[in-house]
C-alpha cells in the first residue's frame, strides 16, 4: 500500500469538495472543484484507492502544488 498526494496546478481557491475522508474513489474521480483565473477546473484522482486525508476545505485559498487529498493505494 502506499499513497498518492492529490495536487492543485495553481494558485487559486477550493470551491467544494466533493469526497469525505474513507471515499473509495477511481483514477480521475473528481475529488474537487478547484477556481484560478476566473475558470473552475475539476481536480482529479491520479490513481485509484480511499481516500485517506482531506487537507482542504470550501473556500480555502491555495498555492500551486497544495495538497488538497491523500490517496491510500493498494
Amino acid at each position: 500500500m502506499g499513497q498518492t498526494n492529490v495536487t492543485v496546478p495553481m494558485v487559486g481557491k477550493i470551491i467544494s469538495v466533493l469526497v469525505k475522508q474513507g471515499d473509495a474513489v477511481k483514477e480521475d474521480d473528481e475529488i474537487a472543484v478547484f477556481e484560478a483565473m476566473k475558470m473552475e477546473m475539476p481536480v482529479v484522482a491520479p490513481a485509484a484507492g480511499k481516500i485517506a486525508e482531506i487537507k482542504v476545505e470550501a473556500g480555502q485559498l491555495v498555492e500551486a502544488e497544495s495538497v488538497v487529498a491523500v490517496i491510500e493505494t493498494e
